[in-house]
């Protein structure tokens, strides 16, 4: 039982000893917080005060850039087919090689259209005949003009057989639609092919073509003969182009803009197909006021930042426009020469009294 209530002691001595600490600790909390309001710790004792960052807010040009994604497409792009089946009897181009426009490309087996053709300008030729001794037996009365008019029909019938003909046999030859470069064929020489046969593909790729697509609300500001700019994946340099065709309308199902730009590529360093990381500039603000995005406090009705004066916190209300992966543009609010505080936001009220490192953000803008 003495064992028992000595342990009781000690546990009342114990909390009455935490108790006394407390109400010892938040007097001397209170007594310091007092001498801060003062501006006194001492006599000639420096004020204290919470340390902070802070920049110094400059009017300056914004360049507002969307990044967006899009894909390299050729200028022009076509995959090679014949009209017509039959074997083929020629190759006359290289796999990967450039081709000009009109260049034949592959010849198929026409020797049946040529006998056919041979055939129907021989029936050509004895109607010709025909019809002019029509004509002439016409002149004299001893035929009648219905007579007459059946050889001539005869005769235009034949020449209609005959172009029939010629147009057939002008598809046994593939001809190159445009200059370009043509990839790796799928055919061989002696090879049977059919309309639905692959021949190769033929793409011109220089220039080439940027396809992307904006949100509607840019709308307004991408114009004809825009810069953009982007990288692709392999190439450690970035390319630039110019808008040169805008949808009309907007994609109901994505509510985007597709827009198209011209690439130059003379040196053949850029592929169709590939990815590439697009930088567009919409305007350009002058005399904005950037400031880095941490410093911004979202509040009920908007937004707010603290800025210092007389090394004291002091919370103002702004309106802030387009924002950046780090900085945001104030429309209102801020003055140019303003400090404003962007680290320990949490920590700091009203009034309280700061110490300001000032850093240079410009450089990382």
């Amino acid at each position: 039982m003495k064992v028992k209530y000595i342990i009781y002691t000690l546990l009342i001595v114990g909390a009455a000893y935490l108790i006394y600490y407390r109400i010892a600790a938040n007097k001397k909390i209170a007594a310091e917080g007092a001498s801060m309001g003062k501006g006194g710790g001492g006599k000639g004792g420096p004020s204290k005060g919470l340390h902070v960052d802070g920049i110094v807010v400059a009017a300056g040009d914004f360049t507002n850039d969307l990044e967006i994604t899009g894909t390299l497409e050729a200028n022009e792009s076509v995959e090679l087919r014949s009209e017509v089946s039959g074997l083929v009897t020629s190759i006359n181009f290289k796999e990967g090689a450039n081709v000009s426009k009109g260049s034949l490309l592959v010849k198929i087996n026409d020797r049946d259209i040529q006998a056919q053709l041979q055939q129907a300008l021989t029936k050509q030729q004895l109607s010709a005949t025909n019809e002019n001794r029509s004509r002439q037996l016409l002149e004299k009365g001893a035929i009648s003009q219905e007579e007459y008019d059946t050889s001539l029909a005869d005769l235009q019938s034949l020449k209609a057989q005959t172009q029939l003909i010629r147009a057939q046999l002008a598809k046994t030859a593939i001809y190159a639609p445009f200059s370009g470069k043509i990839g790796l064929r799928s055919i061989s020489v002696g090879g049977y092919i059919t309309p639905t046969t692959l021949i190769a593909t033929l793409s011109s790729v220089n220039p080439l073509k940027v396809s992307f697509s904006v949100p509607e609300k840019y709308n307004g500001q991408i114009k004809l003969n825009s810069e953009i700019s982007f990288t692709t994946d392999g190439f450690n340099k970035t390319f630039t182009g110019k808008v040169f065709a805008i949808e009309p309308g907007i994609n109901t199902q994505t509510r985007t803009l597709q827009i198209k730009a011209l690439v130059p590529n003379p040196n053949d360093e850029l592929r169709p197909g590939s990815f590439a990381k697009i930088k567009l500039a919409l305007s350009t603000v002058k005399d904005a006021l950037l400031i880095p995005n941490q410093a911004i406090i979202p509040v009920l009705k908007g937004k707010t930042v603290f800025i210092t004066k007389d090394g004291k916190a002091e919370q103002v209300a702004v309106e802030a426009g387009t924002r950046t992966a780090d900085h945001i543009v104030i429309t209102s609010g801020l003055n140019v020469g303003d400090t404003v505080l962007t680290t320990g936001a949490m920590a700091l009220k009203p009034g309280a009294p700061v110490k300001v490192t000032v850093i240079d953000h410009k450089s990382k803008i």
